[in-house]
């Protein structure tokens, strides 16, 4: 089982390379990467932390829409593009489950993604360093942020091969995709600032609020990296809100929404017909 989830990994990491998907989503993240490390660190001073763990900040809100919409836009395709081409039958003919394709095109993407993360990181990492050298002390922080970032890749990818399997269609499966990156991404929130100023500090801001944000894996994913780091909580302005929900959820939330988006992607596959 392995080595056909790998001999799929190298094909769908062929394609991803012939499409230029490897070099947009490393451009992109590098590019805005130090954008934010050039402007993000201004503050630095003002809050008493190290510059990195400011730029950390940053790029915990870039990672928040970013990351998923690179995922969405690389896995939209991958099993609707293989039924508009006809080549699902003949992927479906040798001798692996659906299961171990769905795997092998997960490594590869998610291989792009950490590949465009850890340079568009590092990158901005190296910035800090070479203008502050105190700036290591923000190195774990970084780390952190890499990793959960990688998480936050494969829950959205794992959502976009359930869409294209749903779809079938890859026009159909792209304007799914931006659909899901809307209201994850950008509706949920402003729907749930909505509720807390109705709510005016009733029981849902004490008691709904804190289970609707991890409900949802970008804001599991900004809890996470804010309540994890004190000093990067406090360069965002939020470390209150990311200390009043215990770490652990948010680390369980971040682990296991990949695992929850893989299994409905296998489900909705299973029922593609070649």
């Amino acid at each position: 089982m392995t080595g056909a989830i790998l001999a799929t990994a190298t094909a769908e990491f062929r394609i991803a390379l012939r499409n230029r998907w490897v070099m947009i989503a490393t451009l992109l993240m590098v590019l805005f990467a130090l954008v934010l490390s050039a402007a993000g660190a201004a503050p630095t001073g003002d809050v008493g932390v190290d510059r990195l763990s400011v730029i950390v900040a940053s790029l915990t809100s870039l990672a928040v829409y970013l990351v998923p919409l690179l995922a969405l836009l690389i896995g939209f395709d991958a099993i609707a593009g293989e039924v508009e081409r006809g080549t699902l039958p003949l992927l479906l003919a040798y001798p692996v489950s659906r299961l171990t394709i769905l795997l092998g095109k997960l490594l590869a993407h998610l291989g792009i993604l950490a590949l465009a993360v850890a340079l568009g990181y590092g990158a901005a990492a190296v910035a800090a360093i070479l203008v502050d050298p105190r700036s290591v002390a923000g190195l774990a922080a970084l780390w952190r942020l890499g990793w959960s970032s990688v998480m936050l890749g494969a829950t959205f990818l794992g959502a976009g091969y359930a869409l294209s399997a749903l779809s079938r269609r890859p026009s159909g499966a792209a304007g799914l995709a931006i659909g899901l990156w809307l209201l994850m991404v950008v509706l949920y929130d402003l729907g749930l600032l909505a509720a807390i100023v109705a709510d005016g500090g009733g029981a849902f801001t004490t008691r709904v609020l804190p289970a609707a944000l991890l409900a949802n894996p970008a804001d599991a994913f900004r809890l996470y990296n804010l309540a994890a780091s004190q000093a990067v909580g406090a360069a965002s302005g939020m470390g209150a809100a990311a200390g009043s929900i215990a770490l652990w959820k948010s680390t369980l939330s971040v682990l296991i929404w990949p695992v929850i988006t893989l299994f409905l992607a296998w489900r909705a596959f299973r029922k593609v017909t070649p």
